[in-house]
C-alpha cells in the first residue's frame, strides 16, 4: 500500500493529515493572500471551502481544480488536448512529460483527465520546492509525492529504490495515475530530453525482463506546449547567469518561478498524450544490454514528445530569427512576427547582461522544439 509507513518521507498526505493540513492553510495569511490574488477568489471563500476538505480527491475537485480552471480562464487563450482516447478509465498510467512549468504541467493535465472521467495523477515534485509549510501542505494535499534533491550518491540509491517502489505501487493500486517529468527539473532552454537515470530508477522495482518491467508501468509520453512560456524571461536570465558561472539557486527564485508560472500570460496551451506500444517495448529485449535498452527507450520517448509537441507561430518565428532565415515564414504572419519581437524586446530590456546573448537564449527557448522536430 502506498500509505504504508515506509513511504512516509515521500508520499502525499492521507487520513487525518488531510484535515490538519487544510486547517493550517486556513490560518496561513501568506497563503491566503497569495492564492486570493492569483485566483481572484476571496479569502473567506477559500477558508470556507478548505474547512470541508477530508480527502485529497475532495481537495482537487472542490478547491485546487476550480482554482486552476480560474487561472486557465484568465491567463490562457484556451487549453486543448489530443490523444485522450488512449487513456482507459479503469487503468492507471505514468504520464512522462516534458516539463515547462512547475505547477501547471501536472495541474492542467489533471483538469483534462477529470473532464474525460479519468483518474487524477500524483505528481512528482522536487524537495527543493517545499519552501515552507504552506507550500508543503498545498502540494501534499494535491497528491504530490516528493523527489529528494541535493543528497549524497549513497542516499540517492536508497531514495531511487524507494521512489521506484512507490511509483509502481501507485500503478498497481490503480487508484491514481502518476505524472513525472522526463528529466530532473524544468527544461530551461526548450530542448526536451529524457534523463536515462529516470528510466533506470523506474526499472529498479520491476521484473528482470526489460519489456515486461515497463509494460507494468503503462508509460504515456506527454507533450506540453505553451504558446508563451510564462517564465521565459526568468529562464533566460538564469541561463545567462549560468554561462558566467555565477548562478546560485535560492528558495526565493523557486517561489518567484511558481508564482510567475501561475499568473503570467500563456496564450494557447496544448497537451498531447502518446503511448508506448507492446511491440516497441518487446523490441528492446533484442538489444544486447540494459544500458542499450535504456538508451533506446529514452530515444523513443524523446521522439514521441518531439513529434507531438504543438509548434505555435512563436516557435517558427524564433527559429527563423535565431538562424537569420525565412525558412518557416509560411507558418506565421508579419504581424505575428512583429508582435513576437516587440514582446521579446520588452522582456529583454528588463534583464541584466549582454543583450545579444540574452536575445539568443530567449530565442532558443522557442526555437529548440522546431530543431527537435527537424531532427526526427
Amino acid at each position: 500500500m502506498t500509505s504504508d509507513s515506509e513511504f512516509d518521507s515521500i508520499r502525499p498526505y492521507c487520513g487525518n493529515e488531510i484535515e490538519a493540513a487544510s486547517n493550517r492553510l486556513c490560518q496561513s495569511q501568506e497563503f491566503l493572500t497569495l492564492f486570493s490574488r492569483l485566483t481572484k477568489i476571496d479569502k473567506d471563500t477559500i477558508i470556507y471551502t478548505l474547512k470541508d476538505i477530508r480527502t485529497r480527491s475532495e481537495f482537487q475537485e472542490h478547491f485546487f481544480g476550480p482554482a486552476i480552471q480560474s487561472l486557465i480562464q484568465t491567463t490562457t487563450d484556451g487549453v486543448s488536448v489530443t490523444g485522450m482516447e488512449l487513456v482507459k478509465k479503469d487503468e492507471s498510467y505514468i504520464f512522462m512529460s516534458n516539463h515547462r512549468d512547475i505547477i501547471l504541467d501536472s495541474a492542467i493535465l489533471n483538469i483534462l483527465l477529470r473532464e474525460y472521467g479519468n483518474k487524477y495523477t500524483r505528481a512528482a515534485i522536487g524537495s527543493n520546492l517545499l519552501i515552507n509549510e504552506w507550500v508543503t501542505d498545498l502540494v501534499k494535499l494535491n497528491s504530490c509525492f516528493v523527489i529528494e534533491r541535493d543528497i549524497t550518491v549513497r542516499e540517492m540509491l536508497t531514495s531511487s529504490a524507494l521512489r521506484s517502489k512507490y511509483i509502481r505501487e501507485v500503478i498497481k493500486e490503480n487508484e491514481n495515475s502518476v505524472w513525472i517529468a522526463q528529466r530532473e527539473g524544468r527544461t530551461k532552454n526548450g530542448d526536451d530530453i529524457t534523463q536515462q537515470s529516470l528510466l533506470k530508477m523506474l526499472k529498479m522495482s520491476g521484473s528482470a525482463n526489460f519489456a515486461d518491467n515497463f509494460k507494468e508501468l503503462h508509460l504515456m509520453p506527454l507533450s506540453v506546449s505553451y504558446e508563451w512560456e510564462p517564465c521565459d524571461a526568468l529562464k533566460t536570465q538564469e541561463l545567462y547567469t549560468r554561462t558566467l558561472g555565477e548562478y546560485v539557486k535560492t528558495p526565493e527564485a523557486d517561489m518567484n518561478s511558481m508564482l510567475t508560472g501561475l499568473s503570467d500570460y500563456k496564450g494557447r496551451v496544448h497537451f498531447h498524450i502518446a503511448q508506448l506500444t507492446g511491440e516497441e517495448l518487446d523490441s528492446l529485449n533484442t538489444l544486447p544490454s540494459n544500458g542499450n535498452r535504456i538508451e533506446k527507450l529514452a530515444a523513443i520517448i524523446d521522439d514521441k514528445i518531439h513529434k507531438n509537441f504543438k509548434l505555435w507561430p512563436n516557435n517558427y518565428i524564433a527559429y527563423d530569427l535565431l538562424h537569420s532565415v525565412n525558412k518557416f515564414s509560411q507558418f506565421y504572419t508579419p504581424e505575428e512576427k512583429e508582435n513576437f519581437i516587440q514582446i521579446m524586446t520588452q522582456k529583454m530590456d528588463k534583464l541584466e547582461g549582454n543583450l545579444s546573448m540574452l536575445n539568443n537564449i530567449f530565442l532558443e527557448i522557442y526555437a529548440n522544439p522546431v530543431k527537435n522536430k527537424l531532427n526526427l
